[in-house]
């Protein structure tokens, strides 16, 4: 026993004294932004108002709409400071890491006093071809994102979410790659019976599946992929356990091509619910078993955008984006017998808590001007969405909604308008 100690100590030594060692560099970042925004309607919208979802429905009282209210206002809430740790290596692999910040929390609607929260945080280590990162750090899905300065980047028109998660890089070549992710969920989260919650991800015990193929050269970038989620929407009833779970899977593409001072570039998804990284989506009940256990049926939402930028001292930019609400794979569960059961309880279909379940397709339109003095930057944004919302049945106090997870009777279009400006300065 002595022997086999002493053996290891020695190639412990061994290797410790072979082992090459360079130090960690730190370079600090961030910016300074104030946010300036105008908008013609009551609206879903979070950070202050700045990150801008959906204008909400007609909301009619004495013939009056009393959502058509224009508002404004203007903060520094989004300010951001960052470190990166670079050039660490030990022993042939690199090792880094990222901590970064904003004061995104404490303020509740347009009120409070905004306090440092974690944006991302995550180590990575490598050798030769493959990278693992481990902590939070932006979805794959969401991570290339379109030149809009806007604070919701685009979203809910494209994937949305920054999340801990384990991550794998493999090189194949120069130009192509993979990528393999195990994901879970803390501030993006899915919908469900008791709300929006990491506790259907924490029961299912099952993280988040991404893997995806990555292309790159000096002009183009072209990134395609998969995620597959499965949760437990109840894991007891109150007096026994049940054995509840949805699954879903969700497929994109982005692309992107650079020449000169022009660049254009496309993301689009075809999700099954999704509302876990900020899409107008979710799933309902669609049938209940004997053993008091649920089925559940996803909704299959379609999110397209296009952006397309020009310049580089002073930047035009010009983003569209598309989404359709196509309702539910299965019919959702009515608690009634007979084939001609239209409408069901809408509180059977749990939905994106930033949009609203009549909603059937939106587009926006955002033409934007920044102007760069160095690392010194203004620029204005007028950003217009409108979205098509469906009627609920009321019956009673409750709402009702097709059994295809769909609001069709008397659809019209809601719209908001805004103007947007910045200032905003990186070190």
């Amino acid at each position: 026993m002595k022997r086999i100690i002493t053996a290891l100590a020695v190639l412990f030594a061994f290797v410790s004294l072979g082992a090459q060692e360079k130090p960690a560099t730190l370079k600090l970042y961030g910016l300074v932004r104030n946010f300036f925004a105008f908008d013609t309607r009551e609206s879903v919208a979070g950070t202050e108002d700045f990150f801008f979802y959906v204008p909400k429905d007609e909301n009619i009282v004495n013939g009056v709409d009393l959502n058509q209210q224009s508002t404004f206002r203007f903060a520094a809430l989004t300010t951001r400071l960052g470190v990166d740790i670079l050039g660490y290596e030990f022993d042939g692999f690199k090792i880094g890491g990222k901590i970064e910040t904003d004061f995104y929390s404490g303020v509740s609607g347009v009120t409070g006093t905004a306090t440092l929260r974690m944006r991302q945080a995550y180590a990575t280590i490598g050798k030769d071809d493959w990278l693992v990162t481990a902590g939070q750090t932006w979805h794959p899905m969401a991570a290339d994102m379109p030149d809009v300065f806007s604070l919701n980047t685009g979203a809910p028109f494209g994937p949305f979410s920054r999340t801990p998660q384990v991550k794998f890089d493999l090189s194949l070549s120069k130009t192509f790659s993979l990528t393999a992710s195990a994901l879970w969920q803390m501030q993006y989260t899915s919908a469900g019976p008791g709300g929006a919650s990491a506790n259907y991800i924490k029961y299912g015990g099952i993280p988040e599946i991404y893997l995806g193929a990555n292309y790159k050269d000096d002009k183009f970038t072209a990134k395609l992929g998969v995620t597959t989620l499965s949760i437990k929407p109840r894991w007891n009833d109150g007096t026994q356990k049940v054995s509840d779970r949805i699954t879903t899977v969700s497929p994109f593409l982005f692309a992107q091509y650079k020449e000169g001072l022009f660049s254009v570039k496309f993301k689009t998804i075809y999700a099954q619910a999704g509302e876990h990284f900020n899409l107008n989506g979710g799933y309902g009940i669609c049938d209940i078993n004997a053993d008091g256990s649920y089925d559940y049926t996803p909704t299959v939402n379609s999110s397209s955008w296009i952006s397309l930028a020009y310049g580089k001292k002073t930047q035009a930019i010009l983003f569209g984006g598309f989404v359709k609400n196509f309702g539910t794979v299965k019919d959702l569960y009515s608690g009634a017998t007979g084939a001609d059961v239209k409408y069901v309880p809408a509180s059977n279909l749990y939905f994106s808590k930033n949009s609203f379940s009549n909603m059937n397709m939106m587009w926006r339109l955002t033409p934007t001007i920044i102007h760069n003095i160095g690392k010194f930057a203004i620029g204005l944004e007028y950003e217009v969405t409108s979205v098509q919302y469906g009627e609920y049945k009321t019956i009673g106090s409750a709402k009702f909604i097709g059994k295809n997870g769909l609001a069709e009777d008397n659809l019209h279009w809601i719209t908001n308008n805004r103007l947007q400006g910045l200032v905003k300065f990186t070190f």
